[in-house]
């Protein structure tokens, strides 16, 4: 299958993947190898169970929960470094190794494992964007468009070297959480496209340019506490961008104490009068309209805490908006 000595009949075998993975975004390239032709998905390897939920009860990860659905045998080491799972893993003689948001960074030893290597979907175009958040921040910061890198992995935090990537335009109707269900889609595709010719040699690992990195740091829930001063667009990208975890939110004064806010949905409007940012311009059916450090910002979609999310004409039938209130 290779120029690495393996013999015809080894290449005449299915190619043996251990797949890595754990959220719902790893799902689709698990689902796209387990349908591949001359694949045999011989592991999946996954974070241990967490607590989650009011009671804490463990909860497996997606990526295990389809892997039991489909009879593939599941590894869950706390480090993926522990010597006992990688003995394993030599045990299932992987030839490829293929890895989607697994959580951890991979050791050395579990790198050179398998005879191709390891191979990782990563949703950005490398470089711009390495590290744990990269969907969110490429709408946090107004980029046009995005895309996915089939990368071959090796010890930095997405340092490897580019098979393939593949791009899409972010539209203004996308939020981190429909730009993650394109992306993981676009991802797995790519993946068993650019398998076949990588294995067979066709396609060359190349160096990542060492212009245009950007890292992409992993989203906090403070992230999401909007700043006024700031332009209607840019408090609109936060809106996009933090949806649906953690959200972007604010603090309201409406005549009856200080109340959360979550921002599910708004837009941009062009204005030019002299309120200070966070001072309520309007509110009506269409919206609660309010001054940013540039134009104004149209709030359509919001959440009280404790609350519904309700469009703007629901949440004013119910609670007291006006203009002079005060957000921040």
């Amino acid at each position: 299958m290779t120029a690495t000595g393996s013999s015809s009949a080894r290449a005449a075998l299915p190619l043996r993947v251990v797949f890595m993975g754990t959220p719902e975004l790893a799902c689709a390239s698990l689902a796209a190898l387990l349908g591949a032709p001359g694949i045999e998905v011989v592991a999946v390897v996954t974070q241990p169970d967490r607590p989650k939920g009011r009671e804490l009860k463990l909860q497996p990860s997606p990526v295990k929960v389809m892997a039991e659905a489909a009879g593939i045998p599941v590894l869950q080491p706390e480090r993926a470094r522990e010597a006992s799972f990688l003995e394993e893993l030599r045990r299932l003689e992987p030839d490829l190794v293929a890895v989607a948001a697994y959580g951890q960074l991979l050791p050395q030893d579990l790198l050179d494992l398998p005879r191709h290597g390891c191979l990782n979907v990563h949703t950005s175009l490398l470089p711009r964007y390495r590290g744990a958040a990269p969907i969110q921040w490429a709408i946090l910061n107004d980029d046009p468009e995005t895309g996915v890198t089939i990368m071959k992995l090796d010890a930095g935090l997405d340092t490897g070297a580019i098979l393939s990537q593949r791009s899409t335009p972010i539209s203004p109707e996308d939020t981190a959480e429909t730009l993650h269900d394109r992306l993981a889609s676009l991802g797995a595709k790519l993946l068993v496209e650019s398998i076949p010719p990588y294995v067979a040699g066709q396609l060359q690992p190349r160096p990542q340019p060492s212009e245009g990195v950007v890292y992409a740091p992993k989203i906090k829930k403070t992230d999401g506490l909007i700043d006024w001063n700031q332009s209607a667009r840019s408090i609109w990208n936060r809106v996009r961008g933090l949806r649906p975890w953690p959200g972007a939110f604010t603090w309201i004064e409406d005549g009856h104490g200080r109340h959360l806010l979550k921002l599910w949905g708004a837009e941009p409007v062009a204005h030019s009068g002299a309120e200070p940012p966070g001072r309520v311009i309007q509110a009506g059916p269409e919206g609660v309209l309010v001054a940013c450090g540039q134009n104004a910002l149209r709030i359509t979609e919001l959440q009280r805490e404790g609350g519904r999310r309700l469009s703007a004409r629901e949440y004013l039938a119910g609670h007291s908006v006006f203009p002079g209130c005060r957000l921040g």
